[in-house]
């Protein structure tokens, strides 16, 4: 058993694709190829072809105009392990270790790590829209607006509340959830050690949300951004002016290994983990 720091990033108010998590990150550029900067890019052709891209800790993904799926990094645990057949994929979702990818008939396909199920996707497999993927859980938004969560629940990240139902869009954090319902409220549950579930006053008007790892982000109607959860580093500073926003995402350092959890920290210190 150790202890070690980790470190939140700042949350970007900015129109991309991907989700920030880990030394990689991407973002389709013009032409359809992908930028990636931080830790080094190789053995992947990135110069074009892309629609979409999502990062994980330590790998990311990035969907080609042709349906199929490009996965580079690290790849211990078989996340950047494509299962056949790739093709016909529209959307994707990485995490910590594991990946996900939507198909165009609604199906989605789970890879990597997958200690807690959250590669094993519950039946019916069938009329998802979205995927989301957290530390060690998945998120799945469904066609009739239900959401499906599947994979580790100990703190109730796969205990979507009732009514299930109405949710037009889905962000998960390390342990947490957010749905965003068509009336324009969000919906959040799962850990809450931060307040990362605690939506502010007033719950409306919200048109895209993100999470960080113990943070959460919602996007307003009127391109303001609302940020809560934990601010050890400012990201839940927006700064200002805060307006004409359309587009958002969060993120935050690499996270300790698949029992790692928070232990807290005392004031003046660094958050402690334990492995």
């Amino acid at each position: 058993m150790s202890s070690r720091t980790r470190r939140s990033w700042q949350t970007v108010g900015l129109a991309v694709v991907a989700t920030v998590l880990g030394g990689t990150t991407g973002a389709t550029a013009a032409g359809g190829s992908v930028v990636g900067w931080g830790i080094q890019v190789v053995g992947v052709d990135l110069s074009g072809g892309f629609q979409a891209v999502a990062a994980g800790e330590y790998h990311s993904l990035g969907l080609r105009d042709d349906g199929s799926v490009a996965a580079w990094g690290r790849n211990d645990y078989g996340q950047c392990n494509v299962p056949s057949s790739n093709e016909g994929f529209v959307a994707l979702a990485a995490s910590w270790a594991h990946s996900l990818g939507l198909k165009g008939d609604g199906s989605v396909v789970g890879w990597g790590h997958n200690s807690s199920g959250q590669c094993d996707v519950p039946p019916p497999n069938e009329g998802f829209v979205a995927v989301a993927a957290g530390h060690l859980h998945s998120v799945g938004l469904k066609a009739d607006g239900s959401i499906v969560a599947w994979g580790s629940n100990r703190s109730g990240e796969c205990d979507v509340p009732s009514p299930n139902e109405g949710f037009v869009a889905v962000a998960v954090g390390g342990s947490h959830c957010l749905g965003l319902k068509a009336d324009g409220s969000v919906v959040a549950w799962g850990a809450n050690n931060l307040g990362e579930c605690d939506v502010p006053s007033p719950n409306e008007g919200f048109v895209a949300l993100a999470c960080g790892y113990w943070h959460s982000l919602g996007l307003k109607d009127d391109g303001a951004i609302v940020a809560w959860g934990d601010n050890t580093d400012g990201q839940c500073d927006v700064p200002p002016p805060n307006e004409s926003f359309v587009g958002l995402a969060g993120g935050q350092l690499p996270q300790p290994g698949p029992e790692g959890r928070r232990l807290g920290r005392g004031v003046g210190e660094q958050p402690r983990w334990q492995v």
